[in-house]
């Protein structure tokens, strides 16, 4: 890799819109995250990991470093609909070395949850990476109380990998914790008759 990011991305399906995060976005995410207590997507999104708070000043410095990184493949994108923020797609190495990527998503504006939107931004965003990056899996890790979340990911083709048993506790409750993947020839059989997607 070059080490120098690309020009901005603009991915477009049917409803969604994935791009890239530029400054004029960092407050409106800053809000989505930040903006008020106990948000309603934080229920869904590993509720088990306390979400620590940042000031709006914090926030937009320490994205507006990463803005100014080296990615050559951006590690998160902006989710629109009709021109309006509603979440994000990111992905983050479990292992560098071997190409082990996980991906992740998030629909902050719960007007937008059950309606697709989640599904599209998330195969348009696999795509991509596949696309991108030489990867030969791409993986997802969820928990059994997002079941909208495993639904999603098994609507794709992933498949469950791994299921550790009561090993989430939240509200008093154990949830199993549940990795789910997908190889790159599955991706491209699930295409049927799509373009065919090689290791860039």
């Amino acid at each position: 890799m070059s080490g120098v990011r690309k020009a901005p991305v603009y991915l477009a399906g049917n409803k969604v819109v994935i791009r890239s995060v530029f400054p004029d976005d960092l407050p409106i995410l800053w809000h989505y995250i930040y903006g008020e207590a106990d948000p309603e997507w934080k229920k869904w999104d590993a509720p088990y990991f306390p979400l620590s708070f940042e000031t709006k000043e914090e926030y937009i410095n320490r994205m507006t470093a990463w803005l100014s990184s080296k990615e050559e493949v951006p590690s998160r994108m902006v989710i629109e609909v009709r021109e309006k923020i509603v979440g994000i797609v990111s992905y983050y190495w479990e292992h560098r070395e071997s190409l082990w990527l996980e991906v992740g998503i998030v629909i902050y504006d719960s007007d937008y949850w059950g309606g697709g939107y989640g599904t599209e931004a998330l195969k348009i965003w696999i795509d991509y990476l596949f696309a991108s990056l030489p990867l030969v899996r791409v993986g997802l890790t969820t928990w059994s109380g997002n079941e909208r979340m495993v639904r999603c990911a098994e609507k794709l083709g992933m498949k469950m990998e791994g299921r550790l048993r009561k090993c989430r506790l939240y509200n008093g409750r154990y949830y199993d914790s549940i990795r789910m993947g997908i190889l790159r020839e599955e991706w491209n059989e699930s295409k049927k008759g799509a373009i065919h997607i090689e290791p860039p």
